[in-house]
């Protein structure tokens, strides 16, 4: 990732109702979200929720697909982590043991594991 190119996304995520979007998308997984849902979880009109998605949609951080009459949006996980990468090359003079800082890639999580039945343990 260049310069630019981190500054667009970092600029897309410098705005309050734009990074709630992109963490409830974030928290979805790749399954995503459509957008009336968005909408509702985070109180937006449609058209301010659709301007917010397009301008996090041009910084590369969402992607959208449609299913029926839904438009599905979901975190582009891959584009993320390029950002994190970008902030963190080089840290510590290039030894990350010397960081007091957490190694981790922005990945959904896998689905939660069904509990065992009582007494199957």
């Amino acid at each position: 990732m260049d310069s630019e190119t981190a500054v667009k996304a970092l600029a897309a995520l410098a705005q309050q109702s734009r990074l709630a979007i992109f963490r409830l998308l974030v928290q979805a997984g790749p399954a995503g979200m459509h957008a009336g849902r968005i909408g509702e979880a985070l109180g937006l009109p449609p058209a301010t929720l659709s301007f917010h998605l397009k301008e996090l949609a041009n910084a590369g951080l969402v992607a959208s697909r449609q299913e029926g009459r839904n438009v599905i949006y979901q975190a582009r996980y891959e584009r993320m982590n390029e950002l994190l990468g970008f902030l963190m090359a080089h840290c510590c003079e290039g030894d990350p043991k010397g960081c007091d800082v957490p190694s981790f890639a922005c990945k959904p999580r896998r689905a939660a594991r069904t509990k065992a039945p009582a007494g199957s343990e």
